[in-house]
């Protein structure tokens, strides 16, 4: 009446289940002493990445740098020549510096304004009127 399954296990099944619980005991007890070993491996090659990043980073700041005084020394050598040109330019002027020629120096450097309107109204002088509301704030409604 009673179903007895205790034949089904043999000496063969036994040895094959102590075997695998000695082998899962043996892992376990093998990983308690790799993970620090492997926990100071993995420590050393992140400070050696964060090392030669700080290198790279610093080896890209010199090179800016050194792009940066490269560049400082183009425009030093832009800014001497336009100094020549003007003292030339000064040379030959020397002398024949008239009003006329002012003038046309003032309306030559208001091509600057692209986004403003200038209007030119000549007077008794022949000079723009720079000032022309200047009036019209400074007046006291009454």
């Amino acid at each position: 009446m009673y179903n007895n399954n205790y034949n089904n296990i043999t000496p063969k099944l036994v040895k094959g289940a102590v075997i695998g619980v000695g082998a899962i005991v043996l892992l376990i007890v093998a990983m308690a002493f790799i993970r620090p070993w492997y926990n100071v491996w993995s420590q050393e090659m992140e400070g050696k990445a964060e090392f030669a990043k700080a290198e790279q980073n610093r080896k890209i700041k010199i090179e800016e740098a050194k792009a940066n005084l490269e560049a400082e020394k183009l425009n030093a050598q832009a800014e001497i020549e336009r100094a020549k040109g003007a003292a030339e330019a000064i040379r030959i002027e020397n002398g024949s510096i008239t009003p006329t020629y002012i003038q046309y120096l003032w309306v030559r450097q208001q091509s600057d304004l692209s986004d403003k309107t200038v209007i030119y109204v000549p007077t008794e002088s022949n000079l723009p009127i720079l000032e022309s509301t200047r009036m019209l704030t400074n007046q006291n409604p009454q």
